[in-house]
């Protein structure tokens, strides 16, 4: 086991794929579905040692772990319920193991299955000790597709909202109705942070930003596009029929969080400080759906743009994940 790195970086956009035939067939059905796949990218493998190895060299104390949300939707609402349990247990199983290195965000069953999404996010808080839960901004397709402002969600929002829960949010990984442009530009690369944005904006105009303030939500990849487009949104939303003016709609905007995994550059980063406080963004790689190579040219990125600002360094690197989880903190 290896001991926690001193500088002290808190990840919070770091995967681990379960072990098993099933959770393997989804993660490549996946990598198929996106067209993520070419000579240089292979399937990721992962095992707890691979990450503890990537987070030694990059300087990362401790990864909060996830698994892209609605892989199962193809299985049957029970089985979704035990995938969802297999993939908890085992994630608990890890961070118990390592102590110190890992937390994990909950991996919920469909949340259209309200029932079965409730049930999972009380054991893995109350049972488990997850640090909070994983979405995806949009459940199903067509028709039958459901995105988180939707009023099937209430309940689970409520229950959130009850807990001051923490929810790593995610854009889905399907692709639009042209599909890709060409082969250097598949859904992670060109849909998916534009799906982070639409789940901000759908929650921001839906009212549900507003309607359950204490759910503290991290938009992934720097909100996507959400900082260049909010105010597009404040301006056009209310002639639309949004209630909310666009002074109130940028300010529900602000109240999210953000992490900088594939967006640690220069021009992200001072949009991010633009649209809100310091204290909202928070660091994050994306390994191991990126080779540590790659998460180190973004680590790299940060680093030198807070090479003159220790304090904002510190802030970035630890200093708002212990405030928002505080057993990360070594005081």
């Amino acid at each position: 086991m290896s001991s926690a790195p001193d500088s002290g970086r808190v990840d919070f956009h770091h995967h681990f794929l379960p072990s098993g035939e099933q959770a393997t067939a989804m993660i490549r059905r996946l990598m198929v579905d996106t067209e993520w796949s070419s000579p240089d990218v292979s399937f990721p493998r992962w095992t707890p040692e691979i990450s503890l190895s990537a987070m030694d060299s990059l300087g990362i104390r401790t990864a909060i772990l996830s698994l892209p949300n609605d892989l199962e939707h193809a299985l049957a609402p029970e089985q979704r319920r035990g995938f969802a349990r297999e993939v908890n247990t085992g994630a608990a199983r890890i961070v118990a193991e390592h102590p110190g290195r890992f937390g994990f965000f909950a991996h919920l069953p469909t949340p259209t299955d309200i029932d079965g999404a409730l049930e999972e996010l009380r054991y893995a808080l109350d049972t488990l000790g997850a640090d909070g839960v994983t979405l995806t901004n949009v459940y199903g397709n067509g028709a039958e597709a459901r995105s988180l402002g939707d009023p099937v969600f209430e309940p689970l929002w409520a229950e959130l909202d009850r807990r001051g829960a923490l929810v790593f949010l995610h854009g889905e990984q399907t692709f639009g109705s042209n599909g890709a442009p060409s082969r250097f530009l598949p859904v992670p690369v060109s849909e998916v942070p534009n799906e982070t944005y639409k789940a901000a904006a759908d929650l921001v105009t839906s009212g549900r930003k507003r309607q359950f303030p204490n759910v503290r939500i991290i938009l992934s990849h720097s909100g996507g596009s959400t900082p260049f487009l909010a105010s597009r949104v404040a301006g056009l939303s209310p002639l639309l029929g949004c209630e909310l003016t666009p002074e109130e709609i940028i300010a529900d905007f602000r109240t999210f969080y953000f992490e900088t995994a594939l967006s640690g550059f220069e021009t992200n980063l001072l949009a991010l400080e633009n649209f809100v406080p310091a204290g909202q963004i928070l660091f994050g790689t994306d390994f191991p759906a990126i080779p540590r190579d790659t998460a180190a040219w973004y680590t790299g990125n940060v680093d030198r743009y807070c090479a003159d600002r220790p304090e904002l360094f510190g802030r970035l690197m630890h200093g708002n994940a212990e405030r928002l989880l505080p057993r990360l903190s070594p005081r």
